[in-house]
């Protein structure tokens, strides 16, 4: 056994490059030794800003000779076939064998490949890892042919033993293998050779060089954590920051600095992105004030004044960078005390959203019209939901979020508590963007979720309008992201919303305007289809509102009744729609442990667009399958279906006629008769008052009187009349258990 050590040492590498490139080295490398027949025990992968490591141990010394048996052409094919059979084997007609086989006889190839030392293999697999390295950017310098991402120095690489150590043989674009290496570009640029693995690390560090970067990013965090406890002061923590700081340096030497007084006016976040983004400082807070006073720089080398002189120049650096902060600060509530937060927004008319859905201020007019008919079903007053969806776009065209666009939103917060809005607004603000994610905070403020299903709403619907949907493998808008931030917030929050109803109602400015510029032919009027789906008290309001002023404005027909092009057009993409949410509700609910049959045996009864009901009726079905008589009454039930789909089929007619009691000719039957009635009685209250557990309950019930009604009665007797009784009883056992889920749906 022997250990390999890799070291490919090069200019600098880019932090956000480095994770990645370790990882595709470990990858190419250990992934071409065991396809030449090697085996190791293990493999660690390292970087630096100047160098990718690896690290094998354990690997063998030879690839295995290996016999390989293939089935060649049959005896006394053509010649031409043989020809290419021995080509592929690299063989000759003196080394086949003939054999018999089902068809005949036929030529066998008996390959043996030689097995070859590890140092051959391991330059074959390093030169082309090298030459095939997928970096997301590579260049090309001096007048050689190979790509790096920056210009490549020299590579290490050795086989160690216990009797000593052996460069591999490699050259690369004309640079050797060896066994030396350097260590800090400043404090100990000079080479030294190694010997192993150990001795690899050691060196370095002596060198000043730190090769684990998790090594680097704990020293980076526990010295600076000591600093600031010493200071009276606490870290934000940022793991991102973190990362990407071990990335550029080496050695690194951690200092820590005062934020001047003239800047800690400004919000904690403008200051924490501004010294992150331009800096690469972390922010230090005081506990008592939750403000920003303090930072940590992280250098990349030791210096006689311990560092002042770097502190210094970074502390100019950072004064100049939050002085332009201050600058756009102090511009931006100058604009909102003249103008109001309102005014800032101004300008979102002359900010394109999207070239087929107008812009932002379009966008924003959409989104208070939508968030108004949502505040009453959220328990938000309108007034302050209309308010909040008309400012909480407005930052976007403030000074501040266009130099750190990551603050959009919470600049909106601060900017309209210095107009002084109502906090809610406020609060809607940086809310209605959440949830940014599966783990993202849930807004549970009233007038936030009604802004915020207004704004994920328009998104879906405008770009469902202009057929730009997901695909597979690309969603550049973030529609699904959108779509499960809806899921959250109706779920999260325990709302009662038909998002048919609302998704139609956002559907319509983009409706109106497509049916306008095309040619649907003569349609037939479509309020009757609308009504079905929707109800006439929501038809009514669509046609006063929202067609009629939209068809106006557009030129379209004026009156609901003339043509309903729109509306059949509306129908579809809202029934679409609709498919969608229920697809990544699929999602959240298996993430949650409900099983996909579950969730269409509910999908598929009414009311599947009120996605609370929805999986309050999922979260009782799929509770009540998991006990003893749930699995039981599913399969009695599913045998009462199966027989009478059957019996249906055959004789051409649907058994849905009232069973009479009276044609009853066994105890089991009566018995079941009477469990029919005691369920019908608990189930069909228990349903309109939404109440799936209890009307599960009560379909439990009816486990033993079918299974004894199975057990005892044979359906097809020669008395029709009986017969058709007993199908008909079959029929009522299905539609009682039809009342709480489709479980035609539920597999098992």
């Amino acid at each position: 056994m022997a250990d390999l050590l890799i070291e490919l040492f090069s200019e600098e590498i880019p932090a956000r490059m480095q994770a990645g490139a370790s990882d595709a080295l470990k990858r190419l490398v250990t992934d071409g030794l065991v396809e030449a027949g090697l085996t190791y025990a293990h493999a660690q992968a390292f970087a630096t800003p100047r160098r990718l490591a690896l690290a094998v141990q354990g690997l063998t010394e030879h690839s295995p000779t290996t016999r390989e048996e293939r089935r060649g052409p049959k005896v006394g094919a053509p010649e031409k076939a043989v020809e290419g059979f021995l080509r592929s084997t690299g063989l000759s007609m003196d080394d086949l064998e003939i054999r018999d086989d089902k068809k005949g006889q036929v030529y066998v190839a008996t390959v043996v490949t030689e097995g070859r030392a590890a140092p051959a293999i391991v330059a074959e697999v390093l030169e082309a890892a090298i030459r095939n390295f997928p970096w997301p950017k590579s260049m090309r310098w001096g007048s050689g042919s190979l790509r790096w991402v920056r210009p490549l120095h020299s590579i290490l690489c050795i086989l160690s033993r216990e009797d000593g150590a052996e460069v591999v043989p490699l050259s690369v674009d004309g640079i050797t293998a060896g066994d030396t290496t350097r260590g800090h570009r400043f404090m100990a640029p000079d080479t030294f050779s190694v010997v192993n693995i150990e001795d690899y690390a050691a060196k370095l560090k002596r060198a000043k060089v730190i090769l684990d970067p998790v090594e680097r990013a704990d020293h980076i965090w526990n010295e600076a954590s000591q600093m600031a406890f010493a200071s009276g002061l606490e870290q934000v923590e940022d793991r991102g920051l973190l990362a990407e700081v071990a990335g550029l340096v080496e050695w690194p030497v951690v200092l820590l600095g005062r934020i001047d007084a003239q800047f800690l006016g400004l919000p904690p976040e403008v200051l924490q992105t501004s010294m992150k983004e331009h800096q690469k400082f972390f922010s230090l807070r005081d506990p008592k004030t939750g403000q920003i006073t303090g930072f940590v720089t992280v250098a990349n080398r030791e210096t006689v004044d311990g560092g002042a002189t770097i502190l210094a120049g970074n502390q100019k650096v950072l004064a100049a960078r939050l002085s332009d902060a201050k600058f756009f600060w102090d511009n931006d509530l100058r604009t909102i005390a003249d103008v109001g937060l309102d005014g800032m927004g101004a300008g979102l008319a002359d900010v394109t959203f999207h070239n087929k859905l107008g812009s932002q201020a379009d966008r924003v007019a959409r989104v208070e019209a939508l968030a108004r008919e949502i505040a009453p079903l959220v328990g938000a007053d309108t007034e302050q939901a209309g308010l909040a969806a008309r400012v909480v776009k407005s930052d976007l065209r403030s000074e501040m979020v266009g130099e750190f666009p990551e603050l959009q939103g919470l600049m909106g917060s601060y900017y309209a508590r210095a107009a002084g809005l109502p906090e809610d607004v406020a609060r809607a603000c940086v809310e209605h963007y959440q949830p940014l994610g599966p783990s993202d905070t849930v807004p549970s403020t009233p007038v936030s979720v009604a802004v915020a299903l207004a704004d994920k709403i328009d998104t879906l619907t405008g770009f469902w309008a202009i057929d730009e949907k997901p695909t597979g493998s690309k969603d550049p808008y973030a529609l699904r992201r959108a779509a499960l931030g809806v899921i959250r917030l109706v779920l999260g929050n325990e709302i009662r919303i038909a998002l048919t109803q609302r998704s139609f109602l956002a559907l319509a400015p983009h409706v109106g305007r497509i049916a306008a510029d095309q040619d649907f032919g003569p349609l037939e009027d479509m309020l009757g289809a609308l009504e079905s789906t929707m109800g006439s008290d929501f038809v009514a309001k669509f046609a006063t509102e929202v067609f009629e002023a939209k068809s106006a404005e557009r030129g379209f027909g004026q009156k609901p009744s003339e043509d309903r092009a729109d509306v059949k057009f509306g129908l579809a993409l809202t029934e679409n729609l609709l498919t969608f949410f229920h697809d990544r509700l699929k999602v959240h609910l298996r993430d949650q442990g409900i099983r996909h049959d579950v969730i269409d045996a509910c999908l598929a009864m009414p009311g599947n667009d009120d996605l609370t009901l929805l999986v309050k009726r999922a979260e009782a079905l799929s509770a009540f399958l998991k006990t003893s008589d749930g699995e039981n009454l599913l399969q009695g039930f599913k045998r009462a279906n199966n027989i009478l789909t059957k019996e249906e089929a055959r004789d051409g007619v649907e058994y849905s006629f009232g069973p009479d009691p009276k044609l009853a000719e066994t105890d089991e039957e009566r018995a079941l008769f009477k469990a029919l009635d005691q369920a019908e009685a608990a189930i069909t209250p228990a349903m309109q008052a939404e109440d799936f557990a209890a009307a599960m309950t009560a379909m439990a019930g009816l486990r033993a009187p079918i299974d004894a009604f199975f057990d005892a009665v044979q359906i097809n007797t020669d008395n029709q009349i009986v017969r058709r009784n007993r199908l008909n009883l079959l029929h009522r056992i299905r539609a009682t258990c039809l009342q709480v889920a489709d479980l035609t749906r539920v597999e098992g």
